[in-house]
């Protein structure tokens, strides 16, 4: 009877120590992908969550014994998966959506961006833009981004509010910016930026944006990685972004921008480096061996004519490779859906091979792999007991979504934003049932509206004059 007891015991003590733990949510799912390497999809699962963490993956039947929670959330024809994680953006340019299009990306940027930005970029454009592209973000399962704008004060204080989680990074460039007159008082305030961040804020982490090895010099690189490497902190950048850029380093420094750039100390830093399109095999080499994490923009880049990142060569490097969607003014939105579903068949096309970037190798650009180009691999981009309780839900009920066969499948070449259902960040339901709690939908139109209207009539004027 002894043993008995004892064994009946030590049956319920984890059964006890479940119902200890005291979850606040259950996500629930037809199918569920964790996104960690090689985990086969699970039906019939759910998630609990505990605060901001995952307490639980699995089974339904297995979660419903062990886990009771106040709230919980019907996986009924859902799909759930990691939040997208979107490695390299300009959340303010949303501002800028449309503003102007096909055009090369030196004629783009000199003669249209940075004119608009010296006229139009102050705090309150900063806070509306980032608030759309936030709204946009949460609308379609986009739980992590990476920021490289102006006043980025203004932008963490947005993350804040919202539920997001970022990585903000301050820019700092050889020329006069808004609200700075050069290097000198930008990087000073970057470097402000980042001591007053860090650590401070579970959902925001400060960083470096040195703009690009064109328009920072090889000095204030070099500043740039003296000061992440005191203060351990990430540093996002552009990077062998377009033959432009290649042209101007070759013809000065009689390099390419990977080497130039490594051989000034950024790659035994933390970078992120955004682009990454004009690499030779020892550029490739060089990053693999550095750890640095390469963002791939498929659409921008296609989009500026910039030429096609050697993604599938990078990967069999070794090198963690991760998806963005750059600014909505050169893209022109901010949905990681269509930026797997271009990367997929990108590189098909360009290496001629319908093997060349498989379909879940693509998904994990934006969850797992992308997690670890940005150095979060540790807390967030798959679902995994102790990780951050990102996530999100994905309606696979539409008509035209039948028949399923295969759910990576549908994921990668059949759904899209439209489809994402809910946004868990930190284990806040950021939406429920396609309704965003955190942002007010009917002002922020309004503030849109009003911001919108003063570059319309700049660009009426300037198209009057020309």
């Amino acid at each position: 009877m002894y043993k008995l007891f004892i064994t009946l015991f030590a049956l319920l003590i984890p059964a006890l120590a479940a119902r200890a733990a005291q979850p606040d949510l259950i996500v629930y799912a037809d199918y569920l992908l964790t996104m960690e390497a090689d985990a086969p999809v699970i039906e019939d699962a759910a998630v609990v969550i505990a605060g901001d963490k995952i307490l639980a993956v699995g089974r339904r039947e297995t979660i419903d014994q062990q886990y009771i929670a106040p709230k919980s959330i019907s996986g009924r024809g859902r799909v759930v998966l990691p939040g997208l994680i979107n490695g390299h953006t300009h959340t303010s340019m949303t501002l800028f959506r449309g503003m102007v299009d096909d055009l090369d990306l030196m004629t783009w940027l000199n003669d249209y961006v940075f004119p608009m930005e010296g006229r139009f970029v102050t705090p309150g454009f900063v806070t509306t833009g980032t608030t759309l592209a936030c709204w946009e973000m949460i609308r379609g399962g986009t739980t992590t981004f990476v920021d490289m704008y102006f006043y980025p004060d203004q932008i963490a204080e947005v993350v804040d509010t919202c539920g997001l989680r970022a990585v903000v990074a301050a820019p700092h460039i050889d020329y006069p910016s808004p609200g700075f007159e050069g290097w000198d008082d930008s990087f000073a305030a970057a470097r402000d930026f980042v001591e007053r961040w860090q650590g401070k804020h579970p959902r925001v982490t400060p960083a470096y944006a040195p703009h690009a090895p064109y328009t920072v010099s090889p000095e204030h690189l070099q500043a740039t990685v003296e000061a992440a490497g005191e203060s351990g902190a990430l540093i996002s950048m552009h990077l062998a972004e377009a033959p432009a850029e290649t042209a101007f380093i070759s013809k000065n420094y009689q390099t390419s921008p990977v080497k130039h750039v490594a051989g000034l100390g950024m790659y035994e830093q933390k970078l992120i480096a955004a682009h990454m399109v004009q690499l030779d095999s020892a550029d490739i080499a060089l990053t693999a061996e550095a750890g640095v994490g390469a963002i791939h923009n498929p659409t921008s880049n296609m989009k500026l004519g910039a030429g096609i990142s050697p993604v599938p060569a990078m990967l069999a490097a070794g090198v963690n490779v991760g998806l963005g969607t750059d600014g909505a003014a050169s893209n022109n939105d901010l949905d990681m859906w269509e930026e797997v579903r271009m990367a997929a068949l990108l590189h098909k096309l360009a290496n001629g091979d319908p093997t060349a970037l498989p379909a879940r190798q693509a998904l994990a650009m934006a969850t797992r792999t992308g997690a670890a180009a940005i150095r979060m691999s540790d807390s967030i981009g798959q679902l995994q007991v102790g990780m951050q309780a990102d996530l999100i839900q994905l309606d696979l009920g539409k008509t035209q979504h039948q028949p399923l066969y295969d759910v990576v499948s549908h994921l990668v070449y059949m759904l899209d934003a439209s489809d994402v259902v809910t946004t868990v960040v930190a284990g806040k339901v950021l939406m429920e049932d396609r309704q965003i709690n955190t942002i007010d939908e009917a002002a922020l139109r309004r503030d849109v509206a009003g911001a919108s209207a003063k570059i319309r009539a700049a660009l009426a004027a300037k198209d009057s004059s020309s």
